[in-house]
């Protein structure tokens, strides 16, 4: 890789500009998540309905960010990105004004399709445009784009939401994205159009890629509401999968010029970051799902304190660059990365220790930890899996390193999702199998409840406390579930570090052989 010893301020200024709109990008998903309610009464829908306005975004951002590296190349960094972000702008403001559901969900698609194609545009900058020696720097500042961005969401999301509507969830995005977009196209100059590209469009490859991924992305967000293979479209959407994927690898394999180039998974390195990269998706995405769902059904918590609860990590995260940025340095990279994995997967099992008493200094450890465990995870993943690779394979590899981990966030929040079904009513079963009649305390406990529901002239005493003994089970089991799913996340990631014989050491200050 060439050496570029100075790098020029205008395109300093350019790269920040790039990475504002990502932050944006990334921030729109949980932003969005975290006020559905206000959005489902201001659009008149059902509950079941207005999920599709996430749905919608991820399935598009999936879709075009393993069709980022070609695009790329294509239109070039500048071209691209001033047309993704400029796009991504104009359906926030279309999101803004959409008049009725089916709008929203058709902007929240285009939304995210635009999206989608900054996120790996940034990282091939990093590649491309700066020296070895001040690209783990740069790593570190998109590192905390992307680590801090989901957690900053609900914390922005529940504040506009409460202060102003849901409508200021999407005009938020209208200034940053219109400077991302000046600064990229005036500042940046990275690379050169490939116009000749535009002429051998591998058009069948891109539509087994975007019906591989658009039914997978699909059958994850949707197989847990339609309990699964109990639906004829989960199994119908599956089987739509595993035909266009077997399509896309043979065909992508097999000709000169792919839309997305698999056999850089050839490259040990990168292989290897990109399955941890998966595994950081998992828990990264995993627990912004899970912690929420406590904080709301068992503590009642709204979304801007939840998202208060939440920052902890962001906080920590921002934190950690500062330590490990110049750590990245001195320690080898192995290390780091082990450090890095141990300390997410300890603090994800203390996580597993909650009762209903468990309020925000309970979560505040754990969330410290692993907020400051992803910075030295994610930089050396990072380097692992493109600080090695020849320049011209960097904007390829960097869109499907970015769906390994959107991957492994979906892959992770479904299964946890189905596994708290099933664990809950297993805890609740269990439960109930305890309090049975003639048990000293159950007798206690409803002559208590039947006492309460009498002051407060409950009509039938009996019945009230009943189901105040049933709400306070399905309570203990949501606890239980919640803690095992924790415990479930600190292993897999315990798991993780038998994984580190694959790994290579990598030189930060290497080129495209830096390898020890």
């Amino acid at each position: 890789m060439t050496e570029i010893e100075n790098v020029p301020l205008r395109a300093w200024i350019g790269f920040f500009g790039m990475v504002l709109g990502v932050f944006m990008a990334i921030l729109d998903i949980q932003i969005v998540a975290s006020s559905l309610e206000q959005i489902q009464a201001g659009l008149a829908a059902t509950r079941d309905e207005i999920t599709w306005v996430q749905t919608a975004y991820l399935i598009a951002e999936v879709v075009v960010i393993p069709l980022s590296g070609w695009l790329n190349r294509a239109l070039s960094t500048r071209y691209l990105f001033v047309s993704s972000c400029g796009g991504f702008t104009l359906t926030s403001l279309c999101c803004a004004l959409a008049w009725n559901l089916p709008s929203m969900i058709a902007f929240r698609a285009l939304q995210g399709f635009f999206g989608g194609a900054m996120i790996p545009t940034v990282f091939a900058v990093i590649y491309t445009l700066f020296p070895p020696r001040q690209q783990a720097t740069m790593v570190i500042v998109v590192g905390l784009v992307v680590t801090v961005a989901p957690t900053a969401g609900p914390v922005l999301g529940g504040y506009l939401t409460e202060v102003l509507s849901w409508k200021a969830l999407f005009l938020v995005n209208l200034l940053p994205g219109v400077l991302a977009c000046l600064s990229t196209w005036f500042l940046v100059e990275v690379d050169q159009p490939e116009w000749t590209l535009l002429k051998r469009v591998d058009f069948p490859g891109i539509l087994y890629i975007c019906v591989f991924l658009g039914s997978l992305q699909f059958v994850l967000e949707e197989g847990i509401r339609e309990e699964w293979f109990d639906s004829r479209e989960i199994v119908f959407f599956s089987a739509v999968a595993v035909m266009a994927g077997g399509a896309m690898f043979y065909r992508e394999l097999r000709i000169e010029e792919p839309i997305v180039d698999l056999w850089a998974f050839r490259n040990t390195n990168f292989a290897v970051g990109c399955l941890f990269s998966f595994i950081i998706g998992i828990g990264l995405y995993t627990l912004i799902a899970l912690t929420p769902i406590y904080l709301s059904t068992v503590k009642g918590l709204n979304s801007l304190q939840i998202g208060q609860y939440l920052m902890v990590t962001g906080m920590f995260q921002f934190a950690s660059a500062f330590v490990a940025g110049p750590l990245a340095k001195r320690m080898d990279s192995r290390l780091m990365l082990a450090l890095g994995l141990s300390l997410f997967g300890l603090g994800s099992w203390l996580n597993g220790s909650l009762n209903h008493d468990s309020g925000y200094w309970e979560f505040f450890g754990p969330q410290a930890l692993r907020g400051f465990a992803l910075m030295f995870a994610f930089l050396p993943i990072n380097s692992l899996a493109l600080g090695t690779l020849p320049p011209e394979e960097v904007k390829n590899a960097s869109g499907l390193y970015n769906l390994t981990r959107n991957l492994g966030g979906a892959i992770g929040i479904a299964v946890a999702n189905t596994l708290m079904i099933r664990w809950d009513k297993a805890h609740y079963a269990a439960l109930r199998d305890s309090v049975t009649p003639g048990s000293p305390q159950a007798d206690a406990l409803l002559t208590r409840l039947e006492a309460q529901a009498a002051l407060l002239r409950v009509s039938d005493p009996a019945d009230a406390a009943l189901k105040q003994l049933y709400g306070l089970a399905m309570r203990e089991a949501q606890i239980m579930t919640v803690n095992d799913l924790f415990h479930v996340l600190g292993l897999l990631f315990f798991a993780s570090l038998l994984l580190m014989p694959l790994v290579r050491k990598v030189r930060q200050d290497a080129g495209d052989t830096g390898l020890h």
